[in-house]
């Protein structure tokens, strides 16, 4: 599978999604600083997320007070924290410019051809749009690489949403939809089982607040590692709290470039640079 100029594979370099989501709260300042300090910590990619918001959400769910920074009520949120054309068309310039990736997670049919002004290199599914149908062919009839989240969700459920998508271009997430979530809640042996199960590529999306787990998910197999990315977790926002820090995404990459390097090769032999320990304490070889 390849997104952009990289290959994603588990013979490949960890792809690295930092997922800005709706931490730019509304504000394209916010959204560009998040842009350049995931580039600057080593991400490939960073991610939005994209809603017609009278499509997505009933007018009860927009009527419902709720005080927030842009109003009154849910829809005054929603609509405040939605970027127009113009603030996407800024995005994109930006990240060419910073020479890094971007794309976002399409939560209703319109928002594909929203983003399609844009040719984004692949379309994520988010965990909540798993079970809509109409969503996951619209989106595998863009012919793009498609990145499923599983969050909240029955092995029943991906059975049935994988069968929508291409395999050649799928790449399957293991998810957690707790925020921020625990330890004992992360399953990470589930990605062996999506593996096996589907026979593509698998990553991991998580949501906890270390940066150590997401290695360790790259030790036992993910390729790619998406994290929800702040540039601080005080920040007003629904989101920040279940996010990681610029220096904690470096920590992070960091950690999965170790852990890249020391997987190796899987045949157990002895290396050029246990030669000389083998010829001097090596006494007796009698086999």
């Amino acid at each position: 599978m390849k997104i952009g100029a990289y290959e994603i594979g588990h013979n490949d370099p960890v792809f690295i999604m930092a997922e800005i989501g709706i931490n730019h709260n509304g504000d394209l300042e916010i959204a560009k600083k998040l842009i350049a300090a995931a580039k600057q910590a080593g991400c490939d990619v960073v991610k939005f997320q994209k809603r017609t918001i009278d499509v997505v959400y009933t007018a009860e769910e927009l009527a419902a007070p709720r005080e927030t920074p842009f109003g009154k009520t849910n829809g005054d949120l929603k609509r405040g924290l939605e970027f127009s054309l113009e603030a996407y068309q800024e995005i994109d310039r930006f990240c060419k410019e910073q020479n890094i990736l971007w794309s976002a997670s399409p939560w209703d049919e319109a928002s594909v051809d929203f983003l399609e002004h844009f040719n984004v290199p692949y379309y994520k599914v988010a965990a909540a749009s798993l079970t809509d149908a109409g969503l996951l062919k619209k989106i595998n009839s863009m012919g793009k690489p498609v990145i499923l989240s599983t969050g909240m969700s029955e092995l029943s459920e991906i059975d049935k949403a994988v069968r929508y998508i291409d395999k050649d271009n799928l790449l399957i997430m293991h998810c957690v939809s707790q925020y921020p979530a625990t330890p004992e809640n992360l399953n990470l042996r589930a990605m062996q089982t999506l593996r096996e199960r589907y026979g593509v590529p698998v990553g991991y999306s998580g949501h906890e607040l270390d940066t150590i787990i997401s290695a360790v998910a790259v030790g036992m197999g993910a390729c790619a590692v998406e994290r929800h990315f702040t540039l601080d977790r005080t920040m007003w926002g629904s989101d920040h709290k279940a996010s990681i820090e610029p220096d904690e995404m470096k920590e992070m990459i960091k950690n999965i470039r170790l852990v890249e390097q020391a997987l190796g090769d899987p045949i157990p032999r002895c290396l050029p640079v246990e030669e000389p320990v083998k010829a001097k304490l090596r006494r007796v070889n009698s086999l």
